[in-house]
C-alpha cells in the first residue's frame, strides 16, 4: 500500500476525475463559485470554515465548521477528500503541512507561505528578478528608522501578514508619522513600501497545470474605492508590450513556484510606464469574476481542471465585460431593486448568500458585457446604481 507521500508522488500526472472529492479550505464567496464550478463538471466538494452556512457551505456536499489552526480537524478534513485547494490564503503553514501528509494539496504549501506573507513575497519576487515598489522590513524600531531612510515618504506601511482589502495598511506622507502608523498596526511586523505614482492598477489572473502548461486571461484593469476593489473591466487599456510583459511575469512567478492552480498577480502602473508587481494570490480573484459570464472557461472552472489534472480550458473572452462589486453600504436603506438592476439588458446578477450586509462586505457582484469595454464598464455601473432605486409599488 502507498504511503501518503508516495502516492502523490506516483501521482502527480494522475486525472482526478468527475465523482471524486475536492476539499476547499476557506468559505468565502471564491469557494461559492468554485463549488458550482466542480458541482456543474460531477465533482464532489466538502468545506472546512470556521463559521456555519458560509457562502461555500451552501452549494459544497459537506460543510466542516473548525478553525483552520484546528490540525485535527484538517487531518481528518484532508483524510476524506481526493485534493485539497484554497479560497482564502492565511491558512497557517502548520494547517497546510498536515493537509499535505493526507492528501494532494494544490497550490502546495510554498507557494501559500510566499503569498500570505509581504516580506517572504517581496524576497521571492526579488529573486525571481521581478519588480517590486521600493520598500523595507520593519521588525523593531531600529528597522522603523532605517526603512523611513531608506524608502522616504510619502509612503505606505502594510502589515506583513493578514492584510486584505486595504486592511492593515496606512498611508503616510511624512516621515514624522511612521512611528504612529506602526502603533495603529500594534507595532507588528510590516514593510514600508514607497508610494507610487499610479496610473492605474491592473491584474492577470493565471493557471498552470499538472503537466506545466499554462492558461491566462490577458490584463484586467481594476479601480479601487476605499481600498475595496469597486469595478473590474477586461481587457485593460494598456499598451500591448505592458499587457505581454504582465504575461510573462504572471508565467515566470508561477513556474519558480512550481504551481499547480489558479494564481492571480497584482500589478501597479506608474505614470512613468514602469510596470511593479504589488502582490501574489495563490487563488481566484475578485477580479476574475466577470470570467463567470464573459469567458469559455471560468477562473473557478480553471482552477479545478489545473488541480485535478485534467486539460486547461480555453480563455477566450467573448465580449469586452466589466464588473461592479455590491458591498454592504447598499442595503443601507433596505433590499436593494433587484428589478431596477436586471432590467438593464446584458446584466448577470451574481449574489454571495450572506446573511448580513455590512458596510465593506462583498454581498455579491454585477457583470456587463458588450461591445467595448467603456459600453460594459458604463452598463455595470448604472445597473449598480438602480439598486438604489426606490422600489415601486
Amino acid at each position: 500500500m502507498w504511503s501518503v507521500p508516495d502516492l502523490i508522488l506516483q501521482t502527480s500526472n494522475f486525472v482526478i476525475g468527475p465523482g471524486s472529492t475536492i476539499g476547499v479550505l476557506g468559505g468565502g464567496q471564491l469557494g461559492r463559485m468554485f463549488a458550482m464550478a466542480a458541482r456543474r463538471l460531477g465533482y464532489r466538494v466538502h468545506t472546512l470554515a470556521p463559521d456555519h452556512d458560509t457562502p461555500t457551505g451552501q452549494i459544497a456536499d459537506q460543510e466542516i465548521n473548525a478553525a483552520y489552526d484546528d490540525l485535527d480537524a484538517v487531518r481528518a478534513f484532508a483524510s476524506r477528500v481526493d485534493v485539497v485547494t484554497f479560497e482564502f490564503e492565511n491558512v497557517s503553514v502548520e494547517a497546510v503541512a498536515e493537509a499535505e501528509r493526507h492528501a494532494i494539496v494544490r497550490p502546495n504549501g510554498r507557494a501559500l507561505a510566499v503569498a500570505q506573507h509581504r516580506i517572504r513575497e517581496k524576497i521571492f519576487l526579488a529573486e525571481c528578478g521581478v519588480p517590486v515598489a521600493p520598500y523595507a522590513a520593519v521588525r523593531d524600531d531600529a528597522d522603523l528608522e532605517s526603512a523611513v531612510q531608506m524608502v522616504g515618504c510619502p509612503a505606505v506601511l502594510k502589515t506583513a501578514a493578514f492584510g486584505y482589502d486595504g486592511k492593515g495598511q496606512i498611508a503616510v506622507a511624512r516621515a514624522d508619522q511612521v512611528a504612529a502608523a506602526w502603533a495603529t498596526l500594534g507595532r507588528r511586523e510590516a514593510i514600508l513600501e514607497a508610494f507610487i505614482d499610479l496610473d492605474r492598477e491592473i491584474s492577470v489572473i493565471g493557471a498552470r497545470g499538472v503537466d506545466g502548461a499554462c492558461a491566462h486571461f490577458g490584463p484586467i484593469e481594476n479601480a479601487h474605492r476605499g481600498h475595496i476593489l469597486d469595478v473590474s473591466i477586461a481587457p485593460a487599456d494598456v499598451p500591448a508590450g505592458t499587457a505581454a510583459l504582465a504575461i510573462d511575469v504572471t508565467r515566470q512567478v508561477m513556474e519558480a513556484l512550481e504551481y499547480i492552480g489558479l494564481m492571480c498577480v497584482e500589478f501597479f502602473i506608474a505614470k512613468n510606464g514602469r510596470l511593479l508587481v504589488n502582490e501574489v494570490a495563490p487563488r481566484p480573484h475578485n477580479s476574475g469574476h466577470l470570467t463567470f459570464d464573459a469567458c469559455r472557461t471560468s477562473q473557478f472552472e480553471q482552477q479545478l481542471r489545473a488541480i485535478c489534472g485534467l486539460p486547461l480550458g480555453s480563455p477566450e473572452m467573448f465580449q469586452p465585460a466589466a464588473m461592479a462589486n455590491l458591498l454592504g453600504d447598499l442595503w443601507r436603506n433596505g433590499e436593494p431593486n433587484w428589478a431596477a438592476a436586471l432590467a438593464h439588458p446584458g446584466i448577470k446578477l451574481h449574489l454571495y448568500g450572506k446573511s448580513a450586509p455590512r458596510s465593506g462586505r462583498k454581498m455579491g457582484h454585477l457583470t456587463a458585457l458588450a461591445a467595448t469595454r467603456d459600453e460594459a464598464r458604463a452598463q455595470a455601473i448604472a445597473a449598480r446604481a438602480a439598486l438604489e432605486s426606490k422600489v415601486g409599488i
